[in-house]
């Protein structure tokens, strides 16, 4: 049986409150974390149960690097005679100048083709039903992943198997001119729903002259025009072994795996750094607050605020506290959730910060309906101002999200594939070591830190505010895009009124 995903993150009002990512259950961002024990007497004390999750996960991931660059990463759990073999390369949206807009999606279409060793797709797909494979692949902004799952007994055929499509793909022009039409179709279908043009007008007002970096679907004359000498440089720049990871998760021997790993990729040639040749731009800065209406035939309001949030590259602390700050603002009971939903003026409001080694957004999105919305635009102002007051938030709310946070890790660790793909993940944005201690760095969040993250942030800092609505709503209510500019003023108002 084989099974394709086609990478490009598909769009729905989900999109909108949860930027989709690589997690164990899907929601706000996710990252190991651990139940804490009884919080010890301190601000920045660290919780026991913290260390010994960041013990357990080093006793569990093995790491060992070829000398061609390849990083090669073993994740033991012998719960069911299963492995998965994943690659993951630094590619995605973030590659992408104009010119090859939508082609690190269009390359990972080609990688499950023909290939040197399997130079016709009847020979590829035939393999794949000898291994028991299933296989899959995703493209995201900073990672494409590729991989495959098989019963243990086949873990070499299934890294020889991985490899032959890494090492030399054929990109034949027929399969290519297939393929052209699969992405044009999932563009279709994609374009069809309401959400696409809000959210795609959303990422060209955020990022501006960046936007063919976070756009992973990408462009339709780009992906028709597409040749097979543009995957090949697609290929050339990163598709070699010091610009990706192996993982090896599941019913395995960490010994075995490293063995097989010099032996079937060991042999392919180190390439130049991607990013010292082709260095990644830094996103503009947004120079004012922007704004931007929508319409589409949808029954309730969206609304969408966003800010350019942290670089993890550039500061790791602010992306610890945003995580913290948006499941504390997103538990059922907080104030910011009895002020906006639990008060009837939103059906829904979540805060997400996507973390990203190129500037991860920050979002805050929510469904009201047309009689309401100027409402509850000023109420959200209302609350956004109060970010940083003392006793906004508690140490005690922070902890409870620790404890939330553990149970994801917990079942994580039993699906082998699921993990796999997480730390492939947090390998290409961040790096493991990064992932490793993020049990620490959680658990000495305090109050304080989420304070000086918004302040930095987001308080007072550009934003764009967007708003899906239908076109007689909008008519009857009479929305202007200087409304959303200027809403920021009704806010004082409300607060002073209905928010004490």
């Amino acid at each position: 049986m084989t099974r394709y995903l086609r990478g490009a993150r598909r769009l729905g009002f989900a999109a909108l409150v949860a930027t989709p990512l690589p997690v164990l259950a899907q929601g706000a961002t996710a990252r190991p974390t651990t139940p804490p024990a009884a919080a010890p007497a301190g601000a920045n004390a660290l919780p026991a149960a913290a260390a010994r999750q960041r013990s357990i996960l080093e006793k569990v991931i093995h790491r060992e690097m070829l000398p061609n660059g390849l990083e090669v990463i073993v994740v033991e759990n012998h719960g069911v005679p299963l492995a998965t073999v994943e690659i993951d390369v630094k590619n995605g949206a973030f590659t992408q100048s104009h010119e090859f807009e939508g082609l690190a999606h269009m390359y990972e279409h080609m990688f499950f083709k023909s290939n040197a060793d399997y130079p016709e797709p009847e020979a590829f797909v035939q393999r794949a039903a000898e291994l028991g494979a299933v296989f899959n692949g995703s493209t995201r902004e900073e990672v494409v992943n590729y991989y495959l799952t098989v019963p243990a007994d086949s873990l070499e055929g299934g890294m020889r198997f991985l490899a032959s499509a890494f090492r030399a793909p054929s990109f034949r022009e027929d399969e290519l001119e297939r393929e052209r039409e699969v992405v044009i179709g999932e563009y279709d279908r994609q374009e069809s729903s309401p959400f696409f043009k809000f959210t795609d007008e959303m990422n060209h007002r955020l990022w501006r002259s960046a936007y063919s970096r976070k756009n992973m679907i990408g462009a339709r004359d780009i992906v028709l025009s597409t040749t097979p000498a543009k995957m090949r440089e697609i290929q050339h720049r990163y598709y070699v072994p010091n610009n990706a990871a192996l993982i090896v998760a599941g019913d395995v021997q960490p010994a075995r795996v490293f063995a097989l790993a010099k032996q079937v990729f060991g042999s392919i040639p180190r390439g130049d750094n991607p990013f010292v040749k082709y260095p990644i731009p830094e996103v503009p800065p947004l120079p004012g607050d922007d704004a931007v209406i929508v319409e589409q035939p949808v029954s309730t309001v969206f609304v969408m605020e966003q800010w350019l949030g942290p670089s993890v590259g550039k500061d790791p602390e602010a992306t610890y506290a945003a995580d913290v700050f948006s499941d504390v603002m997103n538990q059922e009971g907080s104030a910011f959730q009895r002020r906006l939903v639990d008060s009837g003026l939103w059906h829904s409001v979540v805060v997400n910060y996507y973390t990203l080694n190129h500037t991860g957004p920050i979002t805050i999105s929510g469904e009201t309906t047309p009689d309401k919305l100027r409402e509850a635009l000023a109420a959200l102002d209302a609350e956004i101002a109060k970010f940083d007051k003392p006793g906004y938030f508690t140490a005690a709310e922070l902890r409870l999200q620790q404890q939330q946070r553990a149970v994801g890790t917990a079942l994580g660790l039993e699906r082998a594939s699921g993990f796999a793909h997480e730390l492939g993940f947090w390998w290409a944005v961040a790096g493991l070591d990064y992932y490793l201690g993020y049990v620490d760095n959680m658990a000495r969040q305090t109050p304080d830190d989420l304070r000086a993250y918004v302040r930095k942030y987001i308080l007072g800092k550009p934003r764009v505010t967007g708003v899906l609505i239908d076109p007689e709503a909008r008519r009857q209510i009479g929305l202007t895009r200087e409304d959303l500019l200027h809403h920021k003023v009704a806010s004082a108002t409300a607060a002073s009124q209905g928010h004490r």
